[in-house]
């Protein structure tokens, strides 16, 4: 849906990166609508896309967490909200902020063939934290993180206390939460770290069966935190 009067170089750029996304991901676009609307209706642009595709194996729900599992993040967390942030503030640094968009579905694949998956589930909004307290809830567990092996990019980490942002609560837009049993999770993070975008891959922590529905992150100073599903509105709306 675009707004009367929207330049045209602007929709075609934006028609060739939804070519050269699809391109990427190895998937399709089939069908579409194109509709303009009065000048004033909206901001420019809107956007809406639905997925079509065959399950192929058992179903990978974040409801089936278990006592024993390992939990991976396929890599450095709140790149997307913070570098959207940052420019929207104008913040300068010597290392720019990119967002971290990117397809996941080359990753997922070599997780599920690399071992015996429980959980995926991407941490958009809400970040880490409302993704990890969604699986925890759900699957009526306990999920305790070490805070010094979830990856955060030092540029990010700055621009988040600059903000007064928590980068666990940030929205991401190319990664993936993993959860998988105890005994394979080294062999799906060895399979994730060899995809295009998965060279920052962490095992970041474990699930337990006491405390259920709770999220604790076991700091770098050795205290322990409850990690909370984040409420209200955070930061605005990024995606």
């Amino acid at each position: 849906i675009v707004e009367e009067g929207y330049p045209m170089a602007k929709l075609r750029a934006i028609v060739e990166s939804m070519n050269e996304a699809a391109n990427e991901a190895g998937v399709a676009i089939i069908a579409g609508d194109f509709k303009v609307m009065p000048k004033g209706s909206l901001d420019g642009m809107v956007i809406s896309t639905t997925g079509v595709g065959v399950l192929q194996g058992p179903r990978v729900l974040d409801s089936q967490a278990g006592p024993g599992d390992k939990v991976i993040v396929t890599g450095t967390v709140g790149d997307h909200g913070i570098a959207l942030m940052s420019k929207r503030e104008g913040l300068a640094f010597q290392t720019e902020l990119t967002s971290d968009v990117a397809p996941i579905n080359e990753t997922t694949a070599a997780a599920l063939g690399a071992g015996d998956v429980h959980c995926m589930k991407d941490p958009t909004r809400g970040g880490l934290a409302m993704t990890l307290n969604d699986i925890a809830s759900k699957s009526r567990t306990s999920i305790w993180l070490d805070a010094d092996r979830i990856p955060v990019k030092p540029s990010v980490r700055a621009a988040s206390e600059m903000l007064g942002l928590d980068p666990l609560e940030v929205t991401c837009e190319g990664k993936a939460v993993i959860v998988a049993s105890g005994d394979t999770a080294e062999a799906v993070l060895t399979a994730v770290k060899k995809t295009r975008y998965g060279a920052d891959a962490q095992i970041i922590g474990d699930v337990r069966g006491e405390r259920p529905g709770s999220v604790l992150l076991r700091t770098v100073v050795g205290g322990t935190r409850i990690l909370r599903k984040p409420l209200g509105e955070p930061i605005p709306r990024v995606c």
